[in-house]
């Protein structure tokens, strides 16, 4: 069987966001990437499945060479190869394209991803990749088993969980609790260094979005304290001035 898994390379959550450029750029000065959350849970069940079903596992990102790092640990963690395109995530549809080209050039058996992005949170590769392929396309996947040429699995809908079984292939987008966060190890790490990481150029796409501007959040306002026996300036407050009621 053979996986892919794809990751984002997204700045940790910590970090401080600003913008240069009139607002038009995103300023990555000093800024620590990590694994996208979401694809670390795929690429740990990626992980597992290739440990009890002898699979193979290759890792894709869409980025420039600054993303090596990020695809070393993923290799580190214990994907055997990896790829990646050469070119900067513009947007879901061009990262889409991209994964979906892969794809059909190495016939995987099972294609990997977060439910999200942690940078964009749009949640719509999987279902464009799908798509492209002729795929069935499932998220956010839970839980996933693979029985012979079939998967089952526990999907996330609104107010319970959805049991599905679905032949080989397809694409899942994952969220916990899918698998345990690996932590690579040291043999791991110097394992990675060797370990074939293949530079490909990206496929031309047809621009779909533009992106204008970004913006941050407002700023949290001044909080008032209300004694909590004083009921009728609470309830004055919040009718008069935060105008919930």
């Amino acid at each position: 069987m053979k996986i892919l898994v794809c990751i984002t390379h997204v700045p940790d959550t910590t970090s401080k966001i600003s913008f240069t450029d009139n607002n038009t750029k995103f300023d990555s000065s000093g800024v620590q990437y990590i694994i996208g959350p979401y694809d670390d849970y795929a690429l740990a069940r990626a992980v597992e499945l290739k440990e009890s079903n002898g699979a193979t596992v290759t890792v894709l990102n869409v980025g420039t060479s600054e993303t090596e790092p990020t695809i070393r640990k993923a290799l580190a963690i214990g994907a055997d190869d990896a790829i990646r395109v050469d070119a900067f995530p513009e947007n879901g549809h061009f990262v889409a394209e991209q994964i979906a080209h892969i794809a059909k050039e190495n016939n995987y058996d099972l294609i990997l991803m977060g439910r999200e992005s942690i940078d964009y949170n749009g949640g719509a590769v999987h279902g464009m990749v799908g798509e492209m392929l002729g795929l069935p396309s499932l998220s956010p996947v839970m839980t996933l088993d693979i029985e012979g040429n079939t998967a089952k699995m526990t999907r996330e809908i609104e107010g319970g969980k959805e049991y599905v079984e679905a032949d080989l292939p397809f694409v899942a987008g994952c969220q916990e609790p899918i698998a345990e966060w690996k932590i690579p190890n040291m043999r791991g790490i110097m394992t990675a260094r060797t370990k074939p990481l293949n530079v490909v150029e990206a496929v031309d796409t047809t621009e779909k979005t533009e992106l204008k501007n970004y913006e941050l959040p407002p700023e949290k306002g001044d909080c008032k304290m209300v004694d909590p026996d004083n009921v009728e300036e609470l309830v004055d407050l919040l009718k008069n001035e935060a105008k919930v009621l």
